[in-house]
């Protein structure tokens, strides 16, 4: 048995809550495939105790590290956390509502499967949500229909809205 601290149990707690909101987009993300832990073991120089993140692969039975997912499964995570502490913020305090999320890049990262999915997530998101998206990828462009677009010429940047 290994003896914490009450701050690092606590943090304890609030990182299972975020995860059980996190794990339920990213579980159909990865097509029932990952889901995010609490790495129960300390690294040599880590942070605190039960505080570092795992996966658990469900078709293999194994856990890793998230250091082992790919671009676009580690952009999927990113996500899906960001998504899940925003759930939790909201749950806790119910007269704050987090109500846009910003998300800047990662895309190119994705397959074009996962990029799919992604976009269906953000899309029912957007339902109540702004969510805005900076992006290079050109496929972007086709998926979502407001837009504003930054141009950079030499010594100048024009902005244009497209609804």
């Amino acid at each position: 048995m290994q003896r914490i601290s009450l701050e690092a149990w606590v943090q304890m707690m609030y990182l299972d809550q975020v995860l059980e909101a996190a794990n339920r987009r990213f579980l159909q993300l990865s097509r029932g495939q990952y889901r995010l832990v609490r790495s129960e073991g300390q690294k040599k120089g880590a942070g605190k105790t039960g505080l570092d993140l795992a996966v658990e692969d469900r078709f293999s039975g194994e856990v890793r590290p998230v250091q082992t997912l790919s671009g676009g499964e580690s952009f999927e995570a990113s996500l899906c956390l960001a998504m899940g502490l925003s759930d939790r913020v909201a749950a806790a305090n119910p007269g704050i509502s987090i109500d846009t999320l910003f998300i800047d890049e990662g895309f190119g990262s994705l397959d074009e499967e996962s990029l799919g999915k992604a976009m269906q997530v953000l899309s029912e998101l957007a339902q109540y949500r702004c969510v805005a998206v900076i992006s290079h990828v050109a496929g972007l462009k086709t998926a979502i229909d407001r837009q504003i677009q930054v141009k950079k010429n030499q010594g100048t940047s024009h902005v244009r809205l497209q609804v």
